[in-house]
């Protein structure tokens, strides 16, 4: 039985089991109740683990706490059949009052079938309901459209949103009943076949997401996506495209509903010759007309220029392309190939700085198929979902949303133009095997020549995608306060021009990920780096150290000349979005492990530690991710772990995660370095920074401070290693260690 027919059956014998309750709480009634299918189970969308919505419904004249004993006996019934009802009593006139007031209730009236009971009451119900949704059409529709936009802030659209949700975002299943009801209104027309055929795939997606999940779920979770497929009968990465194909059809549909009514509601004050309507010429081959840009009586499409200045135009004015445009634009395009004249470039670099504005006339250009003409590398990453947890979006809108951001960022930078067509491919990569900044680097370069920049901007556009992740790793992951650090990203910008376009790409990228990817500690580490490189670039920065001891210069090292032996002095400051605590205690081998364990057995969250040793005093340096650390109650809560009386390993055993997470300890090479830098990325769990820091010690090794991060369920920390002399580890020293932090996880 293929899923289709499953929700014809589904909806049928949960119609038998609600029919046999209704009769049995209703036998004294013989005409003016009825009960009520609404919603999905309205529609016979029954998915296997959805609401049954039902409505109890009597004529006028019925009493009405009558049926309050009848929906008792009723709900009763059906609770003891575990029916998941989603249940209410109404009268007919009440009913018809709650649509009048609440298109909610309207839009499922208009899907309302009769399970039992008088079907002439239900037909009468939808008859008036459906005269009133025609009658005040324009009015419901603009509550509707109100509550739409409402629901994508909150959800997104089902194409492009990293989780994608069935039902609410939109392109879902609700915006299929929105289409439906649209059509009820007779305003506009609405193709009912291709609306059909869209909700019963996406039903199908949410069948089988019912199943793998046994519960009901409309967000089609990575973990799921798997199982899905397979019940699908086809691979999970075909699947997440697939249904994000649906979703922007569906929204495509939404949006074209949406512009006719919009004619509907404007009065154009068309003026009109013998020729018919006047345009409204903006430049050659370019017009407006009615709301919309158009072609002209004399466009040539056979020039990508036109296309650029034709959507150049949407996203300045801003107004939606008109269809036939695009249409006309999708048959006579022809694809780019030689690099762009100089017109034609500034026409497309025009279109890439317009900000937020660029995203619905790109999505409009894409979906007419127009964006392969000038940019056929796009196909690789269309609508694909990121690997990455820490991602919002799909990578392709993720794409442009980081080219939109740009255009704050337009002021920081002397090449504007440079850094939209970076932000734009900064991505391009992905899709293709290797690293995708590696890769994406060259295409990126040949993409700016045949886009009509020259030689040495091309150069710099590939340069920019190739190190646009060079920024927040190595703030994120490295020492930032060892001068070699700074040293290291110098020789690769090269640049203080070029440093500036990689920092405002770096702002974009982030902040078009997630609030957490662009948050006050990552952003003041990128600043920081960035404000020492450009020290470097300059010549301001004294002879590098041979040595470097691991603690910030301008943070003076705390007085502990009267130390007693088992004191420990902790203050507390806040720092960024978290708190930054410094420890102050007698040195002893063990020490920074005992105190990342302690942290831990506290709750605490490291963002990074450093420490240093003043003859036998050791101060160490923590960022924490909780913003109100108490620290006499920290102090307390460490003592007892200090001094012995806690045993570590039991509390903090580290235990294995799924197989894709087996962990992975690496030696990083440097352009140059003063300790060797450990690298260990394993499943975030609790344990992991004291296993890692009591194997280093228990080498006999130093840590001189450590760097944090995590990625969904990843952790990915590296651990600044010296010898007893503060220098780097010998290579077969670093081999061992390598080998015992890697079998101390696993």
């Amino acid at each position: 039985m293929d899923l289709a027919r499953a929700r014809v059956a589904r909806a049928g014998s949960t119609d038998d089991v609600v029919r046999e309750a209704f009769e049995a709480a209703t036998t004294q009634y013989g005409s003016g109740v009825a009960l009520v299918a609404v919603g999905g189970y309205g529609r016979g969308e029954l998915s296997p683990h959805s609401d049954v919505d039902v409505v109890l419904l009597h004529a006028d004249h019925v009493d009405p706490q009558a049926m309050d004993g009848v929906a008792s006996r009723l709900w009763a019934c059906l609770w003891d059949r575990q029916v998941p009802i989603d249940q209410s009593v109404r009268s007919v006139s009440e009913m018809t009052r709650l649509a009048a007031d609440d298109f909610r209730v309207a839009l499922g009236a208009l899907d309302a079938r009769c399970v039992a009971g008088d079907g002439g009451v239900v037909l009468a119900l939808r008859a008036t309901i459906l005269a009133a949704w025609r009658r005040d059409a324009k009015a419901h529709l603009r509550a509707v459209r109100a509550d739409r936009d409402a629901r994508l802030r909150r959800s997104g659209q089902l194409a492009y949103e990293a989780v994608p949700d069935l039902k609410n975002a939109g392109g879902g299943l609700r915006d299929i009943v929105l289409l439906r009801a649209i059509a009820a209104t007779w305003l506009v027309d609405v193709p009912a076949a291709e609306v059909a055929e869209l909700g019963d795939e996406l039903l199908a997606v949410r069948d089988a997401l019912h199943a793998a999940a046994g519960r009901r779920t409309d967000k089609l979770l990575p973990d799921l996506l798997p199982e899905v497929a397979d019940r699908l009968d086809t691979s999970p990465a075909d699947l997440d495209v697939e249904v994000r194909d649906v979703g922007r059809r569906i929204d495509h549909l939404v949006a074209r509903a949406w512009r006719r009514i919009d004619v509907l509601e404007r009065d154009p004050h068309r003026r009109v010759n013998r020729r018919g309507p006047v345009i409204e010429q903006v430049s050659p081959g370019v017009g407006v007309l009615d709301g919309e840009v158009v072609l002209t009586a004399d466009a040539e499409p056979g020039d990508i220029e036109l296309l650029f200045r034709l959507a150049s135009t949407a996203a300045h004015r801003p107004l939606p392309i008109n269809e036939a445009s695009l249409a006309r634009l999708a048959r006579e395009t022809p694809s780019v190939e030689a690099p762009l004249g100089l017109s034609a470039h500034r026409a497309l670099v025009d279109l890439l700085i317009t900000g937020e504005r660029l995203v619905p006339v790109w999505l409009q250009l894409d979906f007419a198929g127009l964006v392969d003409r000038f940019l056929p590398e796009w196909s690789a990453i269309r609508l694909r979902g990121s690997s990455s947890p820490i991602h919002r979006f799909t990578i392709d809108r993720h794409s442009v949303e980081t080219c939109l951001n740009a255009d704050e960022l337009n002021r920081d930078v002397t090449r504007p133009d440079l850094l939209a067509a970076a932000a734009l491919l900064h991505d391009i990569g992905k899709g293709r095997p290797g690293d995708h900044s590696e890769v994406g680097g060259p295409l990126a370069r040949d993409i700016a020549r045949r886009w009509g920049f020259d030689e040495t901007d091309a150069d710099v556009i590939g340069r920019l995608v190739r190190w646009h992740l060079l920024l927040p790793t190595v703030a994120t992951r490295r020492d930032i306060e060892d001068p070699v650090t700074a040293a290291n990203v110098a020789e690769i910008v090269g640049t203080e021009s070029f440093l500036d376009l990689l920092a405002a790409l770096t702002a974009c990228d982030a902040t078009a990920t997630s609030a957490s990817a662009w948050s006050s500690w990552r952003r003041g580490l990128v600043e920081g780096l960035v404000a020492k490189t450009r020290l470097h670039l300059r010549g301001l920065v004294d002879e590098e150290p041979e040595q470097y001891a691991g603690w910030p210069a301008h943070l003076p090292l705390p007085d502990a000349a009267d130390l007693g032996p088992r004191e420990i002095r902790l203050a507390a400051e806040p720092h960024h979005d978290g708190s930054l605590v410094r420890v102050v205690s007698r040195d002893r081998k063990g020490l920074l492990a005992d105190l990342a364990g302690a942290f831990t057995v506290a709750g605490l969250n490291i963002r990074s530690c450093r420490t240093v040793a003043v003859g036998e005093t050791a101060a160490s340096l923590w960022e924490v991710t909780r913003p109100d650390v108490d620290a006499v109650a920290l102090a307390e809560r460490i003592r007892p772990i200090l001094d012995g009386h806690v045993d570590l390993a039991a509390r903090l055993a580290y235990s294995l995660g799924p197989d894709y997470l087996v962990p992975r300890v690496t030696v990083l090479d440097a352009l140059r370095q003063t300790a060797t830098l450990l690298e260990v990325r394993a499943l975030d769990r609790r344990g992991l920074v004291w296993t890692v820091c009591h194997t280093i010690t228990g080498l006999g090794h130093q840590i001189r401070s450590s760097h944090l991060s995590t990625y969904g369920d990843e952790a990915r920390d590296v651990f600044y290693v010296t010898d007893d002399c503060d220098r780097a580890l010998d290579e077969e020293a670093a081999r061992v260690l390598r080998q015992a932090v890697s079998d101390a996880l696993t």
